[in-house]
């Protein structure tokens, strides 16, 4: 049965065609969204939180991926650790969903105790000879990059997470991420696909018909566009649009701020791309008028014009800006149910409503999300439907939705699909 199963997937697999969306059953099969999560979130490294999430010793909080339970904690000594939420006497969750603060994990079934860096301390009635240092809770491999911390549930990590590694260091230090505040959290069940959801987070040829919140900060041009459609007048702002971010990248990084696109997006197993854009109108961040939402800047950072870093991963996308940092996480649910949760993170001392004010740092991207989820879902109900085929893609302004399914294409088929 295992092995029709994987010989039907990788019959959509080979049926997808070059610069065209994925075959409706890669999006909708439940059999598929089993392979995905063991391949992708699984194998592969994946964003689940931030070192911020758990700023003292003995903060702890909950990640649930597919079956496998997570526990990020800062232990006794301020270190981070990651562990499996599985005791080691009888498999008893130790932490339900969400954050707490503990002094030790204990189990609630049969009360074995275990420190905050997962070493077994205490086994009632298990008897003299149980041997505690093997029963420790199991570790997770994790990275911590600039104050993000990614994970991969493999016993044989990709090795290219050194390229988001030393890209995003250096570009993440002045916004001292690792000792920011987590400002305000939602989370939204998309009614879709999770590849629908970082599908339509690659692209904005969407965005000026369904963001207009967004549209403010981000730049048209970027968008992407014909440019044999465009007027001689459009045509003369749109390459004056690229000497200006010409001009700009240059700038910034004779500042010391590095700001080019750097990618991993095929041929590769960890997926990023990250590069420093310019916000639109006042210039300064991702709000209803562009300027800042709080008047007390990110870590080290001391301007506002330094736009805004972006980040995405194959499930995340970041935006840093001087004042304030949105993260995202997406964590699929089902073929059918895609968490996305967000996060905005300001400096670790700004005082709500003096710092800053909580509605403008938050609507752009509570909007936005909002309006996401509402295409995601149009996208998967049109993906059941009979009529569905796959589509080409715009070669100009969704070229990283087809680097994408590439991309997703060639890892499944490097594990055995």
């Amino acid at each position: 049965m295992l092995n029709r199963l994987s010989s039907d997937i990788s019959a959509l697999l080979e049926a997808r065609a070059d610069g065209h969306s994925l075959p409706a059953g890669l999006y909708t099969r439940e059999d598929v969204f089993e392979a995905d999560i063991d391949v992708f979130f699984h194998k592969h490294w994946i964003c689940v939180g931030l070192d911020c999430d758990v700023p003292e010793p003995g903060d702890a909080t909950v990640v649930d991926i597919g079956k496998t339970s997570l526990i990020l904690l800062r232990d006794d000594d301020g270190g981070l650790r990651v562990l499996h939420n599985v005791c080691r006497h009888r498999g008893s969750r130790l932490l339900d969903a969400g954050k707490t603060i503990v002094s030790k994990l204990v189990c609630p079934y049969h009360t074995w105790t275990y420190e905050l860096t997962g070493e077994l301390t205490y086994a009632p009635h298990m008897g003299k000879d149980l041997d505690k240092q093997c029963y420790s809770l199991k570790p997770v491999s994790f990275r911590s990059i600039g104050g993000l911390i990614y994970v991969c549930l493999s016993d044989n990590p990709p090795e290219d997470i050194a390229g988001l590694e030393q890209a995003m260091i250096e570009r993440l230090a002045p916004y001292d991420i690792r000792n920011a505040k987590v400002a305000h959290q939602t989370d939204v069940i998309e009614d879709g696909n999770w590849k629908l959801t970082m599908e339509n987070n690659r692209e904005c040829y969407h965005c000026s018909a369904n963001h207009p919140e967004l549209c403010v900060s981000f730049v048209d041009i970027d968008f992407g566009f014909d440019p044999e459609t465009l007027s001689p007048e459009d045509r003369e702002q749109a390459e004056e649009h690229f000497r200006l971010y010409d001009e700009r990248t240059k700038a910034w990084e004779a500042d010391g701020f590095p700001s080019s696109a750097v990618e991993q997006l095929v041929d590769c197993a960890t997926n990023f791309r990250s590069q420093r854009l310019i916000i639109a109108g006042a210039g300064e961040s991702q709000t209803p008028d562009a300027t800042a939402a709080s008047s007390k800047l990110l870590g080290q950072m001391t301007r506002k014009d330094l736009g805004d870093m972006h980040l995405w991963g194959h499930n995340s996308w970041n935006h840093f800006m001087g004042d304030h940092a949105i993260v995202a996480i997406v964590i699929p649910l089902s073929a059918d149910r895609t968490l996305v949760r967000t996060k905005w993170l300001v400096h670790k001392d700004a005082v709500e409503g003096k710092d800053y004010d909580l509605e403008k740092l938050t609507d752009v991207w509570i909007a936005t999300t909002d309006q996401d989820a509402e295409l995601v879902a149009r996208s998967h109900a049109g993906a059941l439907d009979p009529a569905y085929q796959p589509g080409p893609y715009s070669p100009f302004s969704e070229t990283n939705l087809d680097k994408f399914a590439t991309w997703y294409i060639d890892r499944m088929r490097a594990h055995g699909h």
